[in-house]
């Protein structure tokens, strides 16, 4: 319920501020005085883009601010969607400079315009003569018909099974999307791996087969080599061995004679048997070397392969070649296990979907139980306000489950006797389209907490009886939902709780544009002026005041 309404600097109003009632509350004024205006200033607090020429005045900021009980709408949900504050005083400010630049605010923290745009949706409904587009949208129509059949809570279940569904779903076309990615290089991948497993390189081998095959490769010289180093230390007339053995006797001889004899004499030996360990070594050594082609040939080969695989894979080193084939082969066994994998999601998927179809039938049911007494009632009241021979058909086909369920309404018209019904698009014509609006939303402001609803001139085209019965109908809606009209006829404007006059001042520099609330006989004379025009008559006096007492 919007409990204030400030504006200020928007158009020709300089300053404006409203807390309407929280039943019907009547606007009325000249033709041009600024009705429109203040519908236009709702706007823009509800979402709708802005531009510099709303300015009354250039020099400062244009601000519009609402204050709304959102108590009973079921909003806190789409709060924590936009993680915006939560409370149930509600406070909406639009702000628009002279640059052009638009501020919005809720419960005084920034927000988005989308956000705004589905805040006002759930906060007022404004409703004209030309609005034709919602009713004749399926979403609106379908939205129309669960209110009807009090189907809150099993349309809340429904859309979250859609949520978890679509969840199950997502998850397998991405594992299958996955999975066809993955298949493209499945094959290479093998490839790489069998290529590397074939290999079976082990830590530390590119080292020693770099090593034998240096060895290979010189092993004419090396033995060459080994054996003149044998010569020397053993194999020789004058050798090392015998020149180191004839240097330890001759300390031997002496070594009784004073203790550094004899610890040179044991440096000595240790080195007479260091060198014998040495021959040893070399004869073995000696013995390894030999040229053999086949071996050579069996090392090249392999560490070419090794080379070619590193460069292949860009590494250096044996290790990196191994890592890279435990990730290939992580890579080979994923494409095995993602068929396990869509496997499960298909299942979860599909035991979502029967959840969701189940819920669907469950809704599509309801909705259908009360298409004909929807039809009547809707029928009924279009006869009360002018329209007898008006007929409303629902055209219903079954969809595959969507966000909405799993029917597709088609809301059928036809406002004269022997014309079969219609799309409404096409059916009605603009005063016929309002009176159904009109009886639509009679209907759902017994069945749902509406928000605050706005008729600009929606009584256009009707008079009499009629304009009676509408203002009737909107007194009664106005015992539960808080309703603002803007009317110029009196049948209407006699019914509300509170009376506003809007008004234009030309006592400034320029036009402005101001509302009053109108006391009782301040409204005595407006609804007497709108039956007689500006100077009534006390017959059209006495008129006004029948029309106050009905």
């Amino acid at each position: 319920m919007l409990q204030q309404l400030s504006i200020s600097n928007y158009a020709l109003i300089k300053e404006l501020s409203i807390s309407p009632d929280q039943g019907l509350n009547i606007v009325t004024g000249e033709t041009g005085a600024g009705k429109s205006i203040m519908l236009g200033a709702l706007g823009l607090l509800l979402g709708k883009r802005a531009d510099t020429k709303v300015l009354f005045d250039n020099s400062r900021k244009c601000v519009i601010e609402g204050i709304f009980d959102v108590s009973e709408y079921r909003l806190k949900a789409l709060f924590d969607e936009f993680d915006v504050d939560y409370d149930t005083e509600c406070i909406l400010r639009r702000e628009i400079s002279s640059s052009g630049k638009s501020r919005a605010f809720v419960n005084d923290g920034v927000v988005n315009l989308d956000f705004l745009k589905q805040l006002g949706a759930s906060l007022m409904d404004i409703h004209s003569q030309h609005d034709t587009l919602l009713l004749g949208t399926n979403t609106f129509q379908l939205n129309l018909i669960d209110a009807f059949a009090q189907n809150a809570d099993l349309k809340d279940s429904y859309a979250l099974q859609y949520q978890a569904y679509q969840e199950k779903k997502s998850i397998h076309e991405q594992l299958v999307h996955e999975s066809a990615e993955l298949r493209k290089e499945a094959d290479y991948n093998q490839f790489l791996f069998d290529e590397l497993e074939k290999g079976n390189f082990q830590a530390g081998e590119q080292e020693e087969m770099e090593e034998d095959l240096a060895k290979l490769e010189n092993a004419e010289e090396i033995k060459t080599r080994l054996n003149e180093a044998l010569a020397i230390a053993d194999q020789s007339e004058f050798n090392i061995n015998n020149f180191v053995l004839d240097l330890k006797n001759s300390l031997n001889q002496i070594s009784s004679f004073s203790s550094n004899y004899e610890s040179l004499r044991d440096r000595v030996e240790s080195v007479l048997i260091e060198l014998k360990d040495i021959t040893g070594e070399l004869e073995q050594e000696e013995g390894n070397v030999e040229y053999d082609p086949t071996r050579t040939e069996a090392v090249q080969e392999r560490l070419s392969l090794l080379y070619k695989l590193q460069q292949k894979h860009q590494v250096t080193d044996i290790d990196a070649l191994r890592k890279i084939q435990e990730a290939l082969s992580d890579e080979v066994l994923r494409v095995e296990n993602l068929d396990e994998a869509i496997e499960a999601a298909d299942a979860a998927q599909m035991k979502a979907l029967t959840k969701l179809n189940k819920l669907g039938d469950q809704l599509s049911t309801s909705r259908k139980k009360i298409f004909k007494d929807f039809q009547a009632q809707i029928q009924e009241l279009l006869a009360g306000l002018g329209m007898p021979n008006a007929r409303l058909a629902i055209d219903h086909k079954n969809q595959d489950p969507g966000p909405n369920g799993k029917d597709h309404i088609n809301l059928l018209f036809s406002a004269n006797k022997g014309v079969a019904p219609q799309a409404l698009k096409t059916a009605a014509s603009g005063g016929e389209f309002s009176r159904l609006m009109f009886a639509v939303k009679y209907i759902l402001a017994d069945k749902t907490a509406l928000p605050t609803i706005v008729f600009d001139e929606i009584d256009a085209g009707i008079s009499g009886e009629v304009a009676i019965q509408m203002a009737q109908m909107m007194t009664v809606m106005a015992g539960n939902h808080q309703v603002m009209t803007i009317t110029h006829l009196p049948q209407i404007a006699a019914k509300g709780s509170s009376h506003y006059f809007v008004f234009k001042d030309d006592a400034g520099e320029s036009t402005a544009s101001g509302i009053r609330k109108l006391s009782e006989e301040e409204r005595l004379l407006e609804i007497a002026q709108m039956i007689g025009g500006k100077s009534p008559s006390e017959k059209t006096i006495e008129s006004a005041k029948e029309l106050l007492t009905l």
